[in-house]
């Protein structure tokens, strides 16, 4: 007969089997043909980026399928991101916009890019972030299954890291992938790469239909189903990167404490029951060695080298599974570290959520 014990392996074990199974819809962004060649503006909202616009640029001078047009956005930016954009002009069909100042009501990013498709003029409108890196086939691959699947189509770029702190995001990238179906509608948006032809877009109600909206991916595709229009999303691997939140730690708390403390709600129940039983499985593991060789309150077998073995099964399935969502060398080993993290940001994005806003690139952006 199974003793306590006994059954408290066994609901490890089904916890880190469990996470294998939320990982197997990673589906990257298929290659596909064109079903024509379409004239695409691509709009790009950029609030001082001038130190990683130059990288989304000069990927767009190397597409396979060349825009009829890249519009800026320059949200009002305090430094040089106005003059990189227009260095760039020279090598691309580029405009830039300034909007009007923010009105009541609109987030930054909206307010941008609302403004942008209003001096568009492509039948397809691809909105990509300002801190993106495409590989040289993006744009076809994800307009191509634009025009297959409809809608809304979007892509999760890979997190290229570089500083050691950026390490820390492991958890939060790999969360915020498991916690949500992905492919061919879904249902699901990513605002860092989305493509949509100007019809769909129209119809659906555009930036204007979640002006107020923070995390305005997730809401424009609730307006794109609620039209009767599909909403589709893949991961970037090999197709487009980024590097998130290169300002420093700061910048990176303070980022996904944001995206936490509004998006959380919007997660379906039973995907995010799965992700939290599997995390808590992780947190086990995170306790368990470190308790069994240092002498911490421990439940069941204080036998270190069992405490090991689940261990090191938790930081194989990490190192596994993220190879295709970010570059992190180190956080799977030592993956207590980003738990801490985690479990911190979580903490301070339910104190910032009754405080109703934190501060972002100068505003006061809402979590309610």
């Amino acid at each position: 007969m199974l003793t306590a014990v006994d059954w408290l392996g066994v609901s490890v074990a089904v916890r880190w089997l469990l996470g294998w199974w939320l990982s197997r819809h990673l589906t990257p962004l298929p290659q596909a043909r064109l079903q024509n060649q379409p004239a695409v503006s691509v709009l790009i909202p950029a609030r001082n980026e001038e130190a990683t616009l130059n990288h989304l640029l000069a990927g767009l001078r190397c597409q396979t399928l060349q825009p009829l047009e890249v519009i800026v956005i320059d949200d009002h930016s305090s430094d040089q991101t106005a003059d990189v954009a227009q260095a760039a002009a020279q090598l691309l069909p580029l405009k830039l916009v300034q909007p009007p100042p923010l009105p009541p009501g609109w987030c930054g990013k909206t307010w941008a890019l609302h403004n942008g498709v209003q001096q568009s003029a492509g039948e397809v409108l691809v909105f990509l972030d300002a801190d993106t890196e495409p590989a040289a086939q993006l744009l076809e691959s994800l307009v191509a299954q634009q025009q297959r699947l409809g809608g809304l189509v979007s892509v999760q770029p890979f997190h290229r890291t570089e500083r050691l702190y950026e390490q820390l995001s492991l958890l939060f990238n790999l969360v915020g992938l498991m916690a949500v179906p992905l492919g061919p509608r879904c249902g699901v948006a990513f605002g860092p790469a989305m493509a949509t032809s100007r019809e769909h877009y129209l119809r659906s109600g555009g930036h204007q239909a979640v002006a107020s909206k923070v995390v305005e991916d997730w809401f424009l595709a609730h307006r794109y189903e609620q039209a009767g229009l599909p909403v589709s999303a893949f991961i970037g691997d090999q197709q487009i990167a980024y590097r998130m939140y290169p300002g420093g730690l700061g910048d990176l708390v303070v980022g996904f404490d944001k995206n936490f403390a509004t998006a959380a709600g919007e997660v379906r129940w039973p995907w995010m029951l799965a992700v939290v039983l599997w995390l808590s499985g992780l947190f086990w593991a995170a306790w368990c060695l470190p308790a069994s060789l240092l002498g911490w309150p421990l439940v069941g077998d204080p036998e270190p080298w069992r405490h090991a073995v689940v261990y090191g099964a938790y930081a194989l399935q990490l190192m596994v599974i993220t190879q295709r969502v970010g570059r992190f060398r180190w956080s799977p080993v030592v993956f207590p570290v980003p738990v801490l993290f985690f479990l911190g940001v979580f903490l301070l994005a339910i104190v910032n959520l009754e405080r109703g806003s934190v501060q972002w690139k100068g505003r006061s952006v809402s979590t309610r």
